[in-house]
Protein backbone atom coordinates (compact mmCIF):
# COMPACT_ATOMS: atom_id res chain seq x y z
CA UNK A 1 0.00 0.00 0.00
CA UNK A 2 1.63 3.31 -1.66
CA UNK A 3 0.99 6.48 0.48
CA UNK A 4 -0.39 9.31 -2.25
CA UNK A 5 -0.14 13.15 -1.47
CA UNK A 6 -1.60 16.10 -3.06
CA UNK A 7 0.85 18.77 -4.29
CA UNK A 8 0.23 20.91 -0.83
CA UNK A 9 0.96 17.68 1.36
CA UNK A 10 3.93 17.02 -0.41
CA UNK A 11 5.38 20.32 -0.29
CA UNK A 12 4.35 20.20 4.22
CA UNK A 13 6.32 17.05 3.73
CA UNK A 14 9.56 19.01 2.44
CA UNK A 15 8.89 21.24 4.90
CA UNK A 16 9.27 18.97 8.26
CA UNK A 17 12.15 17.16 6.61
CA UNK A 18 14.34 20.43 6.51
CA UNK A 19 13.05 22.27 9.58
CA UNK A 20 12.21 19.62 11.94
CA UNK A 21 15.10 17.39 10.44
CA UNK A 22 17.71 19.44 9.24
CA UNK A 23 17.53 17.70 6.13
CA UNK A 24 18.54 21.04 3.47
CA UNK A 25 16.70 22.23 0.38
CA UNK A 26 19.61 21.47 -1.43
CA UNK A 27 20.39 18.30 -0.21
CA UNK A 28 16.93 16.90 -1.85
CA UNK A 29 17.46 18.78 -4.70
CA UNK A 30 20.35 16.82 -5.36
CA UNK A 31 18.75 13.52 -4.34
CA UNK A 32 16.16 14.32 -6.62
CA UNK A 33 18.57 15.28 -9.95
CA UNK A 34 20.61 12.53 -9.47
CA UNK A 35 17.61 10.00 -8.74
CA UNK A 36 16.44 11.17 -12.02
CA UNK A 37 19.93 10.92 -14.15
CA UNK A 38 20.21 7.17 -12.43
CA UNK A 39 17.02 6.46 -13.70
CA UNK A 40 17.46 7.57 -17.12
CA UNK A 41 20.84 5.96 -17.66
CA UNK A 42 19.47 2.73 -16.50
CA UNK A 43 16.41 2.78 -18.72
CA UNK A 44 17.88 4.64 -22.00
CA UNK A 45 21.46 4.10 -21.38
CA UNK A 46 24.62 4.25 -22.28
CA UNK A 47 24.23 7.87 -22.34
CA UNK A 48 27.64 8.69 -23.56
CA UNK A 49 27.13 10.39 -27.10
CA UNK A 50 23.48 10.97 -27.10
CA UNK A 51 22.01 14.05 -26.90
CA UNK A 52 19.86 15.26 -23.80
CA UNK A 53 17.29 17.96 -24.33
CA UNK A 54 16.11 19.60 -20.54
CA UNK A 55 13.87 21.97 -20.41
CA UNK A 56 14.34 24.15 -16.80
CA UNK A 57 11.48 26.23 -15.38
CA UNK A 58 12.33 28.88 -12.59
CA UNK A 59 11.12 27.09 -9.47
CA UNK A 60 12.44 24.04 -8.07
CA UNK A 61 11.33 21.16 -10.60
CA UNK A 62 13.82 23.94 -12.95
CA UNK A 63 16.69 23.28 -10.26
CA UNK A 64 16.06 19.51 -10.25
CA UNK A 65 16.44 19.58 -13.98
CA UNK A 66 19.77 21.36 -13.34
CA UNK A 67 21.15 18.74 -11.30
CA UNK A 68 20.01 15.91 -13.58
CA UNK A 69 21.72 17.62 -16.49
CA UNK A 70 25.14 17.86 -14.59
CA UNK A 71 24.80 14.28 -13.59
CA UNK A 72 23.49 13.58 -17.62
CA UNK A 73 26.69 15.32 -18.80
CA UNK A 74 29.02 13.33 -15.95
CA UNK A 75 27.90 10.16 -17.69
CA UNK A 76 28.44 10.94 -21.29
CA UNK A 77 25.70 12.86 -22.78
CA UNK A 78 25.53 15.76 -24.53
CA UNK A 79 23.57 18.04 -22.61
CA UNK A 80 20.92 21.21 -23.73
CA UNK A 81 19.70 23.15 -20.67
CA UNK A 82 17.27 25.94 -21.75
CA UNK A 83 16.27 28.29 -19.20
CA UNK A 84 13.02 30.42 -18.89
CA UNK A 85 14.02 32.74 -16.24
CA UNK A 86 18.11 33.99 -15.39
CA UNK A 87 16.99 34.75 -12.34
CA UNK A 88 16.73 31.58 -10.43
CA UNK A 89 16.51 31.82 -6.82
CA UNK A 90 17.02 29.87 -4.01
CA UNK A 91 18.67 26.09 -4.17
CA UNK A 92 17.55 26.23 -7.98
CA UNK A 93 20.15 28.92 -8.21
CA UNK A 94 23.24 27.70 -6.48
CA UNK A 95 23.10 24.81 -9.05
CA UNK A 96 22.13 26.64 -12.14
CA UNK A 97 25.30 28.74 -11.25
CA UNK A 98 27.15 24.85 -10.65
CA UNK A 99 25.77 23.77 -14.06
CA UNK A 100 27.12 27.35 -15.90
CA UNK A 101 30.76 26.71 -14.33
CA UNK A 102 31.16 23.50 -15.69
CA UNK A 103 29.72 24.93 -18.80
CA UNK A 104 32.30 27.23 -19.06
CA UNK A 105 35.04 24.20 -18.58
CA UNK A 106 33.49 21.80 -20.36
CA UNK A 107 31.53 23.27 -23.37
CA UNK A 108 31.15 20.32 -25.40
CA UNK A 109 29.32 18.60 -23.30
CA UNK A 110 27.04 21.25 -21.29
CA UNK A 111 25.64 23.97 -23.06
CA UNK A 112 22.86 26.32 -21.20
CA UNK A 113 20.60 29.06 -22.64
CA UNK A 114 17.22 30.57 -23.22
CA UNK A 115 14.64 28.75 -25.05
CA UNK A 116 14.14 30.16 -28.65
CA UNK A 117 13.06 28.53 -32.28
CA UNK A 118 16.07 29.37 -34.09
CA UNK A 119 18.34 27.03 -31.47
CA UNK A 120 15.28 24.03 -31.77
CA UNK A 121 15.51 23.96 -35.28
CA UNK A 122 19.14 22.91 -35.40
CA UNK A 123 18.53 20.27 -32.12
CA UNK A 124 17.72 16.64 -32.52
CA UNK A 125 17.68 15.45 -29.25
CA UNK A 126 17.70 11.77 -28.69
CA UNK A 127 15.91 12.36 -24.90
CA UNK A 128 14.10 15.45 -23.69
CA UNK A 129 13.91 16.09 -19.83
CA UNK A 130 10.91 17.54 -18.75
CA UNK A 131 11.64 20.22 -15.95
CA UNK A 132 9.45 23.27 -16.71
CA UNK A 133 6.79 23.17 -13.95
CA UNK A 134 6.21 20.07 -11.51
CA UNK A 135 3.17 19.65 -8.90
CA UNK A 136 3.12 22.82 -8.11
CA UNK A 137 1.94 24.07 -11.41
CA UNK A 138 -2.29 25.66 -11.34
CA UNK A 139 -3.46 26.62 -14.95
CA UNK A 140 -3.90 27.99 -17.75
CA UNK A 141 -0.28 27.97 -18.99
CA UNK A 142 1.33 30.76 -19.81
CA UNK A 143 1.13 31.62 -23.56
CA UNK A 144 5.37 32.09 -23.16
CA UNK A 145 5.21 28.81 -22.42
CA UNK A 146 3.05 26.92 -24.91
CA UNK A 147 5.76 26.76 -27.74
CA UNK A 148 8.07 24.84 -25.32
CA UNK A 149 5.08 22.40 -24.77
CA UNK A 150 4.34 22.25 -28.08
CA UNK A 151 7.75 21.47 -29.08
CA UNK A 152 8.32 18.68 -26.78
CA UNK A 153 5.43 17.18 -27.73
CA UNK A 154 6.55 16.97 -31.41
CA UNK A 155 9.25 15.05 -30.85
CA UNK A 156 9.63 11.75 -31.67
CA UNK A 157 11.46 10.69 -28.46
CA UNK A 158 11.11 9.83 -24.94
CA UNK A 159 10.12 12.91 -22.80
CA UNK A 160 10.82 12.33 -19.25
CA UNK A 161 8.89 14.81 -17.07
CA UNK A 162 9.83 15.76 -13.88
CA UNK A 163 7.72 14.75 -10.88
CA UNK A 164 4.68 15.54 -12.98
CA UNK A 165 4.25 16.26 -16.46
CA UNK A 166 4.04 20.15 -16.86
CA UNK A 167 0.58 21.26 -17.17
CA UNK A 168 -0.85 18.80 -15.33
CA UNK A 169 -2.00 19.82 -11.65
CA UNK A 170 -0.58 17.68 -8.70
CA UNK A 171 -3.62 17.83 -6.86
CA UNK A 172 -6.90 16.80 -9.16
CA UNK A 173 -5.07 15.64 -12.62
CA UNK A 174 -6.70 18.06 -14.72
CA UNK A 175 -4.37 19.07 -17.19
CA UNK A 176 -4.30 22.36 -19.67
CA UNK A 177 -4.99 22.68 -23.28
CA UNK A 178 -1.17 22.75 -23.50
CA UNK A 179 0.24 20.27 -21.40
CA UNK A 180 3.32 17.71 -21.73
CA UNK A 181 2.63 13.95 -23.04
CA UNK A 182 5.31 12.35 -21.04
CA UNK A 183 6.63 8.64 -22.00
CA UNK A 184 7.53 8.27 -18.49
CA UNK A 185 7.32 10.27 -15.53
CA UNK A 186 9.84 10.43 -12.20
CA UNK A 187 8.03 11.41 -9.69
CA UNK A 188 9.63 12.58 -6.36
CA UNK A 189 9.59 11.16 -2.91
CA UNK A 190 6.04 9.46 -3.37
CA UNK A 191 2.96 9.44 -5.97
CA UNK A 192 1.26 12.35 -6.75
CA UNK A 193 -2.95 12.45 -6.59
CA UNK A 194 -2.96 14.04 -9.80
CA UNK A 195 -1.13 11.05 -11.73
CA UNK A 196 -3.89 8.91 -10.91
CA UNK A 197 -6.57 10.96 -11.47
CA UNK A 198 -8.55 12.87 -14.62
CA UNK A 199 -6.31 13.78 -17.05
CA UNK A 200 -3.13 13.05 -15.21
CA UNK A 201 -3.62 9.35 -15.52
CA UNK A 202 -3.43 9.94 -19.93
CA UNK A 203 -0.58 12.01 -19.85
CA UNK A 204 1.86 10.75 -17.49
CA UNK A 205 2.82 7.59 -19.17
CA UNK A 206 4.93 5.06 -16.97
CA UNK A 207 5.02 6.07 -13.12
CA UNK A 208 8.13 5.78 -11.73
CA UNK A 209 8.99 7.29 -8.09
CA UNK A 210 12.34 8.72 -7.39
CA UNK A 211 13.60 8.61 -3.68
CA UNK A 212 14.71 11.68 -2.87
CA UNK A 213 15.99 11.12 0.93
CA UNK A 214 13.02 12.27 2.68
CA UNK A 215 12.66 9.82 5.85
CA UNK A 216 9.62 7.64 6.61
CA UNK A 217 9.01 9.50 9.61
CA UNK A 218 8.12 12.55 7.82
CA UNK A 219 5.27 10.63 6.01
CA UNK A 220 4.09 8.98 9.21
CA UNK A 221 4.17 12.36 10.90
CA UNK A 222 2.33 13.81 8.25
CA UNK A 223 -0.60 10.95 8.92
CA UNK A 224 -1.67 10.79 5.25
CA UNK A 225 -5.03 9.74 4.80
CA UNK A 226 -4.51 8.81 0.75
CA UNK A 227 -2.66 4.71 -0.15
CA UNK A 228 -3.02 3.20 -3.55
CA UNK A 229 -4.04 -0.17 -3.59
CA UNK A 230 -2.03 -2.99 -5.03
CA UNK A 231 -1.42 -6.50 -5.84
CA UNK A 232 0.26 -7.28 -2.59
CA UNK A 233 -2.12 -5.93 -0.75
CA UNK A 234 -4.88 -8.02 -1.76
CA UNK A 235 -3.40 -10.69 -1.78
CA UNK A 236 -2.91 -10.20 2.15
CA UNK A 237 -6.52 -9.66 2.51
CA UNK A 238 -8.44 -12.33 0.22
CA UNK A 239 -10.30 -14.73 2.10
CA UNK A 240 -9.39 -18.04 2.71
CA UNK A 241 -11.85 -20.99 3.05
CA UNK A 242 -11.99 -23.23 6.27
CA UNK A 243 -11.53 -27.37 5.16
CA UNK A 244 -14.79 -28.18 6.82
CA UNK A 245 -16.95 -25.32 5.05
CA UNK A 246 -20.36 -25.55 3.22
CA UNK A 247 -22.67 -23.63 1.72
CA UNK A 248 -24.28 -21.82 3.84
CA UNK A 249 -20.75 -20.79 6.20
CA UNK A 250 -19.28 -19.83 3.02
CA UNK A 251 -21.17 -16.50 2.63
CA UNK A 252 -25.14 -16.10 2.12
CA UNK A 253 -25.95 -13.33 -0.28
CA UNK A 254 -28.97 -11.97 -0.94
CA UNK A 255 -29.54 -9.56 -4.13
CA UNK A 256 -32.78 -7.74 -4.08
CA UNK A 257 -32.94 -6.31 -8.27
CA UNK A 258 -34.84 -6.56 -11.53
CA UNK A 259 -37.62 -5.16 -13.09
CA UNK A 260 -39.37 -5.13 -16.23
CA UNK A 261 -36.91 -3.90 -18.79
CA UNK A 262 -33.84 -4.69 -16.45
CA UNK A 263 -33.28 -8.32 -15.87
CA UNK A 264 -29.66 -8.31 -16.73
CA UNK A 265 -28.53 -6.37 -13.91
CA UNK A 266 -29.97 -8.32 -11.64
CA UNK A 267 -28.45 -11.61 -13.28
CA UNK A 268 -24.97 -10.07 -13.51
CA UNK A 269 -25.30 -8.96 -9.78
CA UNK A 270 -25.68 -12.55 -8.85
CA UNK A 271 -23.54 -14.00 -10.93
CA UNK A 272 -20.89 -11.88 -9.83
CA UNK A 273 -21.23 -12.57 -6.23
CA UNK A 274 -21.25 -16.41 -6.74
CA UNK A 275 -17.87 -16.39 -8.63
CA UNK A 276 -16.07 -13.85 -6.01
CA UNK A 277 -17.08 -17.08 -4.17
CA UNK A 278 -20.13 -16.43 -1.97
CA UNK A 279 -21.83 -19.65 -1.07
CA UNK A 280 -25.17 -19.29 -1.47
CA UNK A 281 -26.71 -16.71 -3.58
CA UNK A 282 -31.24 -15.69 -3.80
CA UNK A 283 -31.97 -13.44 -6.08
CA UNK A 284 -35.19 -11.57 -4.83
CA UNK A 285 -36.79 -10.04 -7.85
CA UNK A 286 -40.31 -9.18 -9.47
CA UNK A 287 -42.82 -12.29 -10.14
CA UNK A 288 -43.47 -10.33 -13.45
CA UNK A 289 -40.11 -11.27 -14.26
CA UNK A 290 -39.30 -13.87 -12.72
CA UNK A 291 -39.15 -16.35 -15.50
CA UNK A 292 -36.94 -14.86 -17.51
CA UNK A 293 -34.29 -14.83 -14.79
CA UNK A 294 -34.99 -18.59 -13.74
CA UNK A 295 -34.32 -19.24 -17.34
CA UNK A 296 -31.22 -17.38 -17.22
CA UNK A 297 -29.49 -18.21 -13.58
CA UNK A 298 -28.95 -22.14 -13.07
CA UNK A 299 -26.99 -21.58 -9.87
CA UNK A 300 -28.52 -18.76 -8.33
CA UNK A 301 -31.44 -19.51 -6.17
CA UNK A 302 -34.21 -17.02 -7.84
CA UNK A 303 -37.27 -16.08 -5.42
CA UNK A 304 -40.69 -14.54 -7.05
CA UNK A 305 -41.52 -11.97 -5.37
CA UNK A 306 -44.84 -9.77 -5.41
CA UNK A 307 -45.16 -7.24 -8.10
CA UNK A 308 -46.49 -3.74 -9.55
CA UNK A 309 -48.39 -3.75 -12.26
CA UNK A 310 -45.89 -2.24 -13.92
CA UNK A 311 -43.27 -5.47 -13.19
CA UNK A 312 -41.56 -3.70 -10.65
CA UNK A 313 -41.13 -4.77 -6.32
CA UNK A 314 -44.10 -4.29 -4.62
CA UNK A 315 -44.64 -3.64 -0.92
CA UNK A 316 -46.67 -6.72 -0.48
CA UNK A 317 -43.06 -8.35 -0.80
CA UNK A 318 -42.18 -6.58 2.68
CA UNK A 319 -41.83 -9.31 4.85
CA UNK A 320 -41.06 -11.91 2.85
CA UNK A 321 -37.74 -9.71 1.79
CA UNK A 322 -36.86 -8.97 5.64
CA UNK A 323 -37.02 -12.68 6.23
CA UNK A 324 -34.52 -12.79 3.24
CA UNK A 325 -32.43 -9.93 4.84
CA UNK A 326 -31.86 -11.92 8.46
CA UNK A 327 -31.07 -14.88 6.91
CA UNK A 328 -28.49 -13.02 4.80
CA UNK A 329 -24.65 -12.17 5.73
CA UNK A 330 -25.15 -9.43 2.95
CA UNK A 331 -27.81 -7.50 0.98
CA UNK A 332 -27.41 -6.46 -2.29
CA UNK A 333 -30.43 -4.02 -3.02
CA UNK A 334 -30.42 -1.89 -6.47
CA UNK A 335 -29.57 -3.27 -9.87
CA UNK A 336 -32.03 -2.81 -11.98
CA UNK A 337 -34.66 -2.03 -9.57
CA UNK A 338 -36.90 0.98 -11.06
CA UNK A 339 -37.68 4.23 -9.18
CA UNK A 340 -41.08 3.52 -9.51
CA UNK A 341 -43.08 5.09 -6.47
CA UNK A 342 -44.66 2.02 -4.69
CA UNK A 343 -40.74 0.15 -5.25
CA UNK A 344 -39.16 3.30 -4.02
CA UNK A 345 -41.53 3.24 -0.87
CA UNK A 346 -40.39 -0.35 -0.26
CA UNK A 347 -36.80 0.36 -0.21
CA UNK A 348 -37.41 3.37 2.19
CA UNK A 349 -38.83 0.96 4.51
CA UNK A 350 -36.76 -1.59 4.07
CA UNK A 351 -33.84 0.46 5.58
CA UNK A 352 -35.21 1.76 8.40
CA UNK A 353 -36.37 -1.60 9.63
CA UNK A 354 -33.49 -4.13 8.05
CA UNK A 355 -30.25 -4.88 10.30
CA UNK A 356 -27.13 -6.85 9.22
CA UNK A 357 -25.21 -5.85 6.30
CA UNK A 358 -26.73 -3.93 3.20
CA UNK A 359 -24.74 -2.96 -0.24
CA UNK A 360 -26.82 -0.48 -2.07
CA UNK A 361 -26.37 0.13 -5.63
CA UNK A 362 -28.10 1.98 -8.64
CA UNK A 363 -31.52 2.99 -8.30
CA UNK A 364 -31.04 1.94 -4.39
CA UNK A 365 -29.27 5.14 -4.22
CA UNK A 366 -31.17 6.99 -6.42
CA UNK A 367 -34.41 6.27 -4.06
CA UNK A 368 -31.94 7.07 -0.89
CA UNK A 369 -30.93 10.42 -2.79
CA UNK A 370 -34.73 11.38 -3.01
CA UNK A 371 -35.02 11.94 0.82
CA UNK A 372 -31.62 12.82 1.41
CA UNK A 373 -30.27 10.10 3.20
CA UNK A 374 -33.16 10.21 6.22
CA UNK A 375 -33.30 5.72 5.83
CA UNK A 376 -29.82 5.40 6.51
CA UNK A 377 -29.55 7.44 9.67
CA UNK A 378 -32.22 5.98 11.13
CA UNK A 379 -31.47 2.27 10.12
CA UNK A 380 -29.47 0.08 12.86
CA UNK A 381 -27.58 -1.63 9.24
CA UNK A 382 -24.00 -0.95 8.48
CA UNK A 383 -23.69 0.26 4.66
CA UNK A 384 -21.74 0.11 1.63
CA UNK A 385 -22.71 2.49 -0.92
CA UNK A 386 -21.28 2.10 -4.74
CA UNK A 387 -21.70 5.12 -6.91
CA UNK A 388 -20.89 6.71 -9.47
CA UNK A 389 -20.48 10.32 -9.85
CA UNK A 390 -23.98 10.96 -11.12
CA UNK A 391 -25.47 8.81 -8.53
CA UNK A 392 -22.95 10.48 -6.13
CA UNK A 393 -23.88 13.73 -7.39
CA UNK A 394 -27.83 13.39 -6.26
CA UNK A 395 -27.03 12.13 -3.11
CA UNK A 396 -24.74 14.42 -2.15
CA UNK A 397 -25.71 17.40 -3.68
CA UNK A 398 -22.78 18.10 -5.47
CA UNK A 399 -22.05 18.52 -9.61
CA UNK A 400 -20.88 15.44 -11.24
CA UNK A 401 -18.00 17.56 -12.66
CA UNK A 402 -17.03 18.81 -8.86
CA UNK A 403 -16.85 15.20 -7.96
CA UNK A 404 -15.10 14.03 -10.61
CA UNK A 405 -12.77 16.74 -10.46
CA UNK A 406 -12.56 16.31 -6.95
CA UNK A 407 -13.14 12.49 -6.59
CA UNK A 408 -10.41 11.77 -3.59
CA UNK A 409 -11.81 15.03 -1.66
CA UNK A 410 -15.59 14.11 -2.95
CA UNK A 411 -15.47 10.21 -1.54
CA UNK A 412 -13.57 11.46 1.61
CA UNK A 413 -16.60 13.84 2.57
CA UNK A 414 -19.17 11.50 1.30
CA UNK A 415 -18.05 8.69 3.54
CA UNK A 416 -17.77 10.89 6.61
CA UNK A 417 -21.37 12.76 6.49
CA UNK A 418 -22.72 9.14 6.10
CA UNK A 419 -20.57 7.60 8.22
CA UNK A 420 -20.63 4.85 5.72
CA UNK A 421 -18.30 3.28 3.61
CA UNK A 422 -18.42 4.33 -0.13
CA UNK A 423 -17.12 3.07 -3.27
CA UNK A 424 -17.14 5.95 -5.94
CA UNK A 425 -16.76 4.29 -9.11
CA UNK A 426 -14.74 5.85 -11.88
CA UNK A 427 -10.71 6.71 -12.65
CA UNK A 428 -9.70 5.54 -10.62
CA UNK A 429 -12.57 4.23 -8.45
CA UNK A 430 -11.60 5.95 -4.66
CA UNK A 431 -13.07 3.36 -1.31
CA UNK A 432 -13.43 6.02 1.55
CA UNK A 433 -14.20 4.74 5.05
CA UNK A 434 -15.80 6.67 7.62
CA UNK A 435 -12.85 8.08 9.29
CA UNK A 436 -11.72 9.59 6.27
CA UNK A 437 -9.25 7.06 5.09
CA UNK A 438 -9.49 6.82 0.90
CA UNK A 439 -7.85 3.76 -0.73
CA UNK A 440 -7.63 4.38 -4.59
CA UNK A 441 -7.64 1.52 -6.80
CA UNK A 442 -4.33 0.48 -9.06
CA UNK A 443 -6.16 -2.00 -12.15
CA UNK A 444 -9.09 -1.51 -14.58
CA UNK A 445 -9.59 0.06 -18.02
CA UNK A 446 -11.59 2.20 -19.69
CA UNK A 447 -12.81 -0.92 -22.19
CA UNK A 448 -15.00 -0.98 -18.65
CA UNK A 449 -17.02 1.57 -18.99
CA UNK A 450 -20.10 -0.40 -20.15
CA UNK A 451 -23.52 -1.52 -19.20
CA UNK A 452 -23.86 -3.74 -16.37
CA UNK A 453 -20.01 -3.43 -14.91
CA UNK A 454 -21.57 -1.73 -12.04
CA UNK A 455 -23.97 -4.45 -11.09
CA UNK A 456 -20.79 -7.14 -11.24
CA UNK A 457 -18.75 -5.02 -8.69
CA UNK A 458 -21.70 -4.89 -6.71
CA UNK A 459 -21.87 -8.62 -6.60
CA UNK A 460 -18.31 -9.05 -6.19
CA UNK A 461 -18.24 -6.44 -3.04
CA UNK A 462 -21.00 -8.60 -1.39
CA UNK A 463 -19.38 -11.94 -1.88
CA UNK A 464 -16.50 -10.43 -0.30
CA UNK A 465 -18.12 -8.82 2.67
CA UNK A 466 -20.15 -12.07 3.44
CA UNK A 467 -17.09 -14.16 3.85
CA UNK A 468 -16.09 -12.36 6.93
CA UNK A 469 -14.06 -9.16 5.19
CA UNK A 470 -14.61 -6.25 6.97
CA UNK A 471 -16.29 -3.50 5.24
CA UNK A 472 -13.27 -1.44 3.50
CA UNK A 473 -11.18 -4.93 3.06
CA UNK A 474 -14.37 -5.77 1.07
CA UNK A 475 -14.65 -3.09 -1.42
CA UNK A 476 -10.72 -2.75 -2.06
CA UNK A 477 -10.46 -5.75 -2.73
CA UNK A 478 -13.40 -6.14 -4.63
CA UNK A 479 -12.37 -3.12 -6.72
CA UNK A 480 -9.13 -4.90 -7.05
CA UNK A 481 -10.25 -7.72 -8.36
CA UNK A 482 -13.14 -6.32 -10.79
CA UNK A 483 -10.44 -4.42 -12.66
CA UNK A 484 -8.20 -6.72 -12.76
CA UNK A 485 -10.78 -9.04 -14.44
CA UNK A 486 -11.55 -5.91 -16.78
CA UNK A 487 -7.76 -6.11 -17.66
CA UNK A 488 -7.31 -9.52 -18.42
CA UNK A 489 -10.33 -9.66 -20.47
CA UNK A 490 -8.53 -6.99 -22.10
CA UNK A 491 -5.41 -8.85 -22.61
CA UNK A 492 -7.41 -11.44 -23.97
CA UNK A 493 -10.65 -9.50 -26.53
CA UNK A 494 -9.09 -5.73 -26.26
CA UNK A 495 -10.80 -2.95 -24.72
CA UNK A 496 -13.78 -2.06 -27.60
CA UNK A 497 -15.23 -5.41 -27.25
CA UNK A 498 -15.63 -5.52 -23.32
CA UNK A 499 -18.72 -6.88 -22.22
CA UNK A 500 -20.04 -6.40 -18.52
CA UNK A 501 -20.25 -10.81 -18.77
CA UNK A 502 -16.59 -10.62 -19.46
CA UNK A 503 -15.74 -9.61 -16.28
CA UNK A 504 -17.63 -12.35 -14.78
CA UNK A 505 -15.55 -14.94 -16.98
CA UNK A 506 -12.23 -13.33 -15.70
CA UNK A 507 -12.53 -13.30 -12.41
CA UNK A 508 -11.44 -16.76 -12.00
CA UNK A 509 -8.03 -15.17 -13.44
CA UNK A 510 -8.16 -12.40 -11.76
CA UNK A 511 -8.47 -14.45 -8.70
CA UNK A 512 -5.53 -16.92 -9.18
CA UNK A 513 -3.53 -13.92 -10.39
CA UNK A 514 -3.37 -12.48 -7.24
CA UNK A 515 -3.28 -15.55 -4.70
CA UNK A 516 -0.43 -16.93 -7.36
CA UNK A 517 1.36 -14.04 -8.54
CA UNK A 518 1.79 -15.37 -11.68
Amino acid sequence: MRIVLSAEEMMQCDRIAMKSYGISGLILMENAGAGIARWIGQRFGPLHGKTVCVVCGKGNNGGDGFVAARHLANAGAMVHVFLWSRSQRGDAAKNLEILRRLGLAARASIRIGTFSSSRLAVLHPDLIVDALFGTGFSGPVKPAYRKAIQWMNTQPVPRISVDIPSGVNGSTGIADEYSVNATVTLTLGTLKRGLLCNHGRDKCGEIHVVDIGIPTVVFQRLKPGTFLTEREDIKKLLPKRASNVHKYTAGKVFVLAGSTGFTGAAALAAQGALRAGAGAVVLGTPSSVYPILARTLTEVIVEPLPSTTVGSLSVDGEEAILNRMEWADVTVIGPGLSRQRETASLVRSLLKKARGNILLDADGLNILAEEKSESVSKSKANFVFTPHAGEASRLFSVSADHIETNRIDAARAGAKSLNETIVLKGAPTAIAAPDGTVFLNSTGNPGMATVGAGDVLAGIIAALWSQGMDREGACRTGVYLHGLAGDLAAERLGQKSLVAGDLIDFLPNAIQRVEGGV
